[in-house]
């Protein structure tokens, strides 16, 4: 009886075998596009990840030195008052030189974005600019801006 059982339980194991064999041949035949595929995909993470990891290592040193001023900042109002810029033309020329985009300064002063790029096209005409970095630099030459 016990030589039966092991017998059956032999056979049946054998089988079992044989089937997932089977299953694994079919798998790697029929979806070894997909397999390859993958198994590039992941080299290629991981050589992406040291490379990442390799690169961020390297820290970037940047000095910054400040200039002394002889004394608080002291607008130049004579010039002000030539070029006949308003008070919030001055303040939207500030915020530009603060790095604010016009979304963010219409926000700031609660205005519409039309109103921001009026002030600021006038600004141009005012300061004979053409881009809002070179108005910013004619404003600190001036004197208009710190």
């Amino acid at each position: 009886m016990k030589r039966a059982v092991l017998l059956y339980g032999l056979c049946g194991c054998l089988l079992i075998a044989a089937l997932k064999l089977a299953e694994y041949r079919f798998l790697v035949v029929e979806h070894s596009v997909q397999i390859y595929g993958g198994l590039v995909a992941v080299l290629f993470a991981v050589v992406g990840i040291r490379l990442g990891r390799t690169l961020a290592g390297r820290k970037v040193v940047t000095v910054v030195e400040r200039i002394p001023s002889d004394g608080p900042f002291v607008r130049n109002q004579a010039r002000v008052d030539e070029l006949g810029i308003t008070p919030r033309e001055l303040e939207i020329l500030e915020r530009i030189a603060g790095g604010m985009s016009t979304r963010e300064i219409a926000a700031a002063l609660f205005v519409s974005e039309n109103t921001v790029k009026t002030h600021t096209s006038r600004l141009f005409d005012k300061l004979q600019a053409k881009r809002r970095t070179q108005t910013v630099q004619t404003g600190k030459m001036q004197g208009l801006i710190p």
